[in-house]
Parts: structure tokens; C-alpha cells; sequence
């Protein structure tokens, strides 16, 4: 069951705070790489003590968990209020507090996920009790994902089930940190490992060897010439205005006394919705087969490189005359919209038919970052765009 039952009996005990809520949100470490049940089964019980139902969605190995709730009436329709749980590492940053407890200072509530983006699920926790006082015209659906940060793929379980045995939005708002501004489109986003496989050789001789890692170096700099093509294809809505591609981690060799066999490297490309995706790639692949492959493969018949596709997060585009967008910008008050170069799990509910728009509190420019801070003042915008939201879905 997914729908809400009677509202609670009070207890006289009030309600938590928005950061009461953010405090214990963001407590959890919900780090990628590790499980979020129990981020869910605080959601659950928090709701459940609402008699609001849960569903969860498990991972195929089940140690994490998506979440879908329903606020009455029952039906169809409704608006859909999506975050993930999920958080980045901290390993390696330099806090000046735990990022683990949530820490105020200057307006400002420091802590690992407190603008990516717990705080937009705080926000809609705290909104619980006056969506409950409220005769809600249509239902508000909850919706918490897991594993946004590694390609989005904790939320494509749960978006398979949608207008199947769980209700369909008629729109989506996908809280992730934009200022509270109303957001229609974002870039795409695919995820690359190239892996060169050469010969291993006694240092001393390297001519008997095929050295992986100076390989790489030669595709790398293909990617970056190939990279500074991208600045022709141009949309200035964007900032940066064209795709973009990096290269994010290389590992490779086994010391520094012999030639290494092989070399790994990561690498992103952000595009522009309306770029061609496979642009970038089959560009490399023609560069290693006709310059690098013959002259590895002269020492090392079997020389290779290999390049995979690791994930993709497509790109966000909201229709012309989105539903979702209208009910932002008259929820925010906002007379125009903008677009960002990040991806979120916007593109995949558009891409299912739910009318999509990304608003939520907090600056991006913050999330990921040492000192990840959402402000106090962010927390209460938001607050108040869902008691709009509430408003205008009551009878």
C-alpha cells in the first residue's frame, strides 16, 4: 500500500524542525559506496508514524533501497517530490568540522549531503504534517533514490514501476541545489574507461617492451584535442556553453624499473542535449586503431585498447509547455528558467513521461566540495515553496 491512511493521533510532541530533520538526514552516512537502509528505514518510520505508507525498491542485492510514498487522495495524477540519499566521499577533504554532524555557523548548516541533497528531503519531511492538515485535491508522492551519484542507477528500478504498480506523477520536481531557481534542462553525461594493454619489459631494454602508460598519454591528448573541437557546437544557455570532456583518474605500472603492461584511465563527457554522444568515442577509437594500434602492435602482436562505456545519464529537456515547469515557476514566482551543466535523474523520468523540472535548495558550487554548507535561508525558501505547493493542491 502506498497511500496514506487517517492522520495520526497527536501526542503533544512537536513536530521535528527542518533541521532537526536535516541534522539526522545527514548523520547517515550514506556515502555511494555503502548502504543507505538505514537513511530509509528512518524515511519509513517517519512517515509510517504519519500513516503514510512506504514502498521500497531493493537493490538486486539488497543492501540499499529506493523509496516510493503516497500522500491521499488516492488515484491517479498527482506531483512527485524526488531526491536521492546518496552523498559523495569525504576522504582526502579538509573539513574544519565533522562532516557527518550537522554544524551551524554564520546562517550557514555545514555537513556532507546538507545541500546534495538532503536538505531538499528535509525540506519535503518537514512539509509532511501541513500536506496531512490539508484536503489534497490530487496526492503527493515521495520519492527517495539511492546511488545518483555513480550514473543515476538506484532510480531506474523505481521509474520502471511507475503508472505499473506504482502511481505515475503528472509531474516531477527533482529538489537537487539550483537557488531555488527553475531549472528545464541539463547537459548528458557518459562515463568511459579506456584500458591499454602493451608488453612488460626489464626497464633497461625498453624496446622489447610496449610502454601502456605513454599510450595513454598519447589518447589523453587525442581526448583533449578532440575536447577543444567540442567549442564549435555551441548553446548559450549553458555554462560552459558547449560540451565538455575530462579525464578524471589514471592508474598503471607496477614499477619504476619495468615497462608497464597495461594503463587505465576514466573520462567524462558532458554534452549538450543536442550533441551527437557518440561524437567523442568513435573519434578515439579511429585515432587508436590508425596511429597507436600499428606501432604497439610491431613489438606486441596482441596490443590492445579497449574503451567501455561505464554509464550514462541522459540529458534533460523538459517539453515545450511542461506542465512541471508551469507549476514551478508559479510556485517560486519566477518569470523565466534557466538550464545547468550537471545531470541529474531528471532526464530518465522525462524520458519515462513524467513532465520533469529540477528546483530545489542550496548552491551547487557547494556540493562535493570540503565544508559542504546549505544555508539557513535556502531551507526556508524551499519551506515555503511547498506550502505553496500544498496550497494549491488543496480543495
Amino acid at each position: 500500500m502506498s497511500a496514506s491512511g487517517p492522520k495520526r493521533e497527536t501526542t503533544g510532541a512537536a513536530e521535528p524542525s527542518v533541521q532537526e530533520l536535516l541534522k539526522t538526514l545527514v548523520a547517515f552516512d550514506t556515502t555511494s559506496a555503502k548502504s543507505n537502509l538505514k537513511l530509509i528505514e528512518f524515511v519509513r518510520a517517519y512517515l509510517d508514524g504519519h500513516c503514510i505508507a512506504s514502498t521500497l525498491i531493493p537493490s538486486e542485492d539488497g543492501t540499499k533501497a529506493s523509496l516510493f510514498a503516497t500522500i491521499s487522495p488516492s488515484g491517479k495524477g498527482g506531483i512527485g517530490l524526488s531526491g536521492h540519499s546518496d552523498c559523495v566521499p569525504v576522504e582526502g577533504q579538509n573539513w574544519a568540522s565533522d562532516p557527518f554532524t550537522l554544524t551551524a555557523r554564520d546562517g550557514k548548516l555545514y555537513g556532507r549531503g546538507a545541500c546534495d541533497m538532503k536538505g531538499f528531503l528535509a525540506c519535503v519531511l518537514a512539509s509532511v504534517p501541513l500536506f496531512m492538515s490539508r484536503q489534497l485535491k490530487e496526492p503527493v508522492h515521495i520519492i527517495v533514490s539511492y546511488d545518483e551519484e555513480v550514473g543515476c542507477t538506484g532510480v531506474r528500478p523505481l521509474i520502471a514501476r511507475l503508472g505499473h504498480d506504482l502511481p505515475r506523477p503528472r509531474a516531477i520536481i527533482v529538489g537537487e541545489p539550483t537557488n531555488m531557481r527553475v531549472i528545464e534542462a541539463h547537459k548528458r553525461v557518459d562515463a568511459y574507461r579506456t584500458t591499454v594493454t602493451g608488453r612488460e619489459a626489464h626497464s633497461s631494454l625498453p624496446q622489447l617492451g610496449v610502454n601502456a602508460i605513454s599510450f595513454a598519454a598519447e589518447m589523453i591528448e587525442e581526448i583533449d584535442r578532440i575536447g577543444a573541437t567540442l567549442s564549435a557546437e555551441t548553446n548559450d544557455r549553458f555554462d560552459p556553453p558547449s560540451s565538455t570532456v575530462q579525464v578524471g583518474t589514471i592508474e598503471g605500472g607496477t614499477a619504476p624499473n619495468i615497462v608497464p603492461k597495461t594503463c587505465r584511465f576514466q573520462w567524462q563527457v558532458r554534452g549538450l542535449p543536442e550533441a551527437d554522444p557518440d561524437f567523442l568515442p568513435k573519434r578515439l577509437e579511429a585515432y587508436a586503431e590508425q596511429r597507436l594500434l600499428p606501432r604497439m602492435r610491431r613489438v606486441a602482436p596482441a596490443a590492445s585498447i579497449e574503451t567501455l562505456r561505464r554509464g550514462s545519464v541522459p540529458a534533460f529537456l523538459a517539453k515545450p509547455g511542461s506542465e512541471a515547469v508551469a507549476l514551478a515557476m508559479a510556485l517560486t514566482g519566477a518569470n523565466s528558467t534557466s538550464t545547468v551543466s550537471y545531470g541529474t535523474e531528471a532526464g530518465l523520468f522525462e524520458e519515462a513521461g513524467c513532465p520533469t523540472v529540477i528546483c530545489g535548495p542550496g548552491d551547487i558550487a557547494q556540493a562535493h566540495a570540503a565544508d559542504e554548507f546549505v544555508p539557513t535561508a535556502q531551507l526556508d525558501s524551499c519551506m515555503a515553496f511547498l506550502a505553496k505547493l500544498a496550497e494549491t493542491l488543496s480543495a
